[in-house]
Formats: structure tokens, C-alpha cells, sequence
């Protein structure tokens, strides 16, 4: 697959087959791929916990939310929690300058690079903003904030690829 293919097959994947592990084979080539992420300073702030099986589906119960939001995610076989580390000296002092918070972008396009991988390696994905951080810490024993975990696992059967919905480019780039 080359890139836009993986692009244009990526989708969050909301119903896995949970009778179906993730081969570490699958698994350390989707982590190697987000290992090459350009992050700010090259200084990866953020670690990543891969749970599976029983503590899976038990960070999984910590994304549920109103209504059974992300109820989903306990069918996924790997779920991966993406954690805040410390920034490295010269990103930290150009956040501060520029009041920007790299942090979130470099998090941001590892997680891209996971799913871009994942999609390669015949897998799907969903990445999870809504979760309860204090549970999540408390289980995996983390000290820094969880800001993402990322559902990983073969899509069932009934997740058919969907159409994309998306802005034409006219209304997303402007020329000058």
C-alpha cells in the first residue's frame, strides 16, 4: 500500500473481532513506525503502554463515557496508552517562548504514524480522546497524564470500510 492508499483506507474502527489477536510481529512494526515520528527537538515526549487481553478491556472500561460512549474499545484485543513525558531542554524553553504546546502535536503525529501503520499491517484502529485519566494511571501505574490510548485489533467483519466524508480542498487550502 503506498501512502494515500493507506490514507484513503484508515478509518476508526468501531466493532473488532475479539477472537482475533494482534501478532507482535503486526505489533512491533506498527511501534517501530511510530518510533520514526518527527516530534519537536527530536525529544519524543510521550511513552507508550501496550495492555492486552484482561488489562486491555479493563483501560478500555476507563474510556467509556454518557450513554456508552467508546463501549467498542473492550472488544479491541490491544488497546495502547499514549502518556505525557517531560519535554527535552530546547523544546521545553520553545514552548515557553511561544506558548505553544508540542507536546500535543508530537503526540498527535505519533499516534498518525500508529494508525497509518496499523491500516498497512491489515489492522484497524480508533484512536480515544474521552477517558478517565486518574482510573487509567491508577491501573497501567502511571505518573504522567494519559492523553490518548489507541484501540488496535481486526476489524469484524460487520466494519465494512465506510465512505469518507471530508471538505473539499477549496475550503482547506488557500494558495498565495
Amino acid at each position: 500500500m503506498d501512502f494515500l492508499e493507506i490514507a484513503q483506507n484508515r478509518q476508526s474502527c468501531r466493532r473488532y473481532d475479539p477472537q482475533r489477536p494482534v501478532e507482535q510481529e503486526k505489533l512491533d512494526a506498527i511501534l517501530s513506525a511510530m518510533r520514526l515520528a518527527p516530534s519537536a527537538c527530536n525529544g519524543q515526549p510521550y511513552h507508550l503502554t501496550v495492555c492486552r487481553d484482561a488489562m486491555a478491556h479493563s483501560v478500555a472500561q476507563a474510556a467509556r463515557g454518557m450513554g456508552g460512549l467508546n463501549a467498542f474499545a473492550a472488544q479491541a484485543p490491544v488497546i495502547i496508552a499514549i502518556s505525557e513525558e517531560p519535554y527535552v531542554k530546547t523544546a521545553a524553553l520553545g514552548a515557553k517562548l511561544k506558548g505553544i504546546d508540542y507536546r500535543s502535536i508530537d503526540i498527535g503525529i505519533a499516534a498518525a504514524y500508529l494508525t497509518a501503520e496499523a491500516t498497512a499491517q491489515g489492522l484497524g484502529s480508533c484512536i480515544l480522546g474521552w477517558l478517565d485519566d486518574g482510573k487509567i494511571r491508577s491501573l497501567l501505574g502511571l505518573t504522567r497524564p494519559v492523553r490518548l490510548l489507541i484501540a488496535l485489533g481486526y476489524p469484524a467483519p460487520e466494519d465494512p470500510l465506510r465512505s469518507k466524508v471530508r471538505k473539499d480542498l477549496d475550503e482547506l487550502v488557500t494558495y498565495r
